[in-house]
C-alpha cells in the first residue's frame, strides 16, 4: 500500500501507538489501514452419492478441480456466501446447508468454511469461474487434479465421516512446511 484510501497521502509503515503490530498509517490524516484475513466459504453440495465438483476457468490454479468456494461478500452471512458461491460457479442451489469444517490458513491469511447441503434436483452447469461441473463419487474425485490443499482435506474429512454414519463439524490449522508439504492440526 503506498497511498491512503481516505485522503491520498503517503502512508507508512509503522506500529501505531497503542498497537503491537505494523501497520499502513496515513502520514496526514493519521488513519490507520488494518489488513485482515479473507474468509473463503463454500459447500459439499451432495445429490445421492454424489458430490460437486467445478473445474476452474480462473486462476489461481486453472484448469484442477475444486469444490464451489470463494470470498465472502459485504453484507451476507456465510452461509449465504457459500450458497452464492455455489450458484456462481456451478448454477447450483443448495438445501439443507450445515457447517462442515473451518480451516485457518495463515500463510495465506485465509479462513475457510465449508457447508454440506444437497443439490436441489441434482442440476448443475458451468458458472463463468467453472470450465466445467461433474457431480462424483469418491472413486471418481480426480485427487492429483485437486486445486487446493484445504479442498483435499476437507474431501478426505468428508469420506472419513461419511464411512462411519456420522458428519462431524471439524476445526484445524492447515500449516505449509518450507517444502510446499503441508501439516494439518486438528482440535
Amino acid at each position: 500500500m503506498n497511498y491512503c484510501s481516505s485522503c491520498g497521502e503517503k502512508v507508512s509503515f509503522v506500529v501505531p501507538d497503542g498497537d503491537n503490530r505494523l501497520r499502513y498509517v496515513c502520514t496526514s490524516c493519521q488513519t490507520i489501514h488494518y489488513q485482515n484475513p479473507k474468509i473463503v466459504t463454500g459447500c459439499i453440495a451432495q445429490w445421492q452419492d454424489k458430490i460437486l465438483l467445478c473445474k476452474r476457468a480462473i486462476e489461481p490454479k486453472h484448469g484442477l478441480w475444486t469444490l464451489p468456494a470463494g470470498f465472502m461478500e459485504n453484507e451476507e452471512t456465510n452461509m449465504q456466501g457459500a450458497a452464492r458461491e455455489t450458484a456462481e460457479e456451478a448454477n447450483a442451489q443448495i438445501e439443507n446447508m450445515r457447517l462442515f469444517c473451518v480451516f485457518s490458513i495463515a500463510h495465506i491469511n485465509q479462513l475457510y468454511t465449508m457447508y454440506r447441503g444437497d443439490l436441489v434436483d441434482g442440476q448443475a452447469s458451468p458458472g463463468e469461474e467453472s470450465l466445467d461441473v461433474a457431480l462424483v463419487t469418491e472413486h471418481e474425485i480426480p485427487w492429483q487434479n485437486i486445486a487446493f490443499h484445504v479442498i483435499n482435506e476437507t474431501l478426505k474429512r468428508y469420506y472419513q465421516d461419511k464411512k462411519q454414519g456420522e458428519f462431524k463439524i471439524h476445526y484445524g490449522d492447515i500449516i505449509k512446511q518450507s517444502n510446499d508439504s503441508y501439516i494439518v492440526n486438528y482440535f
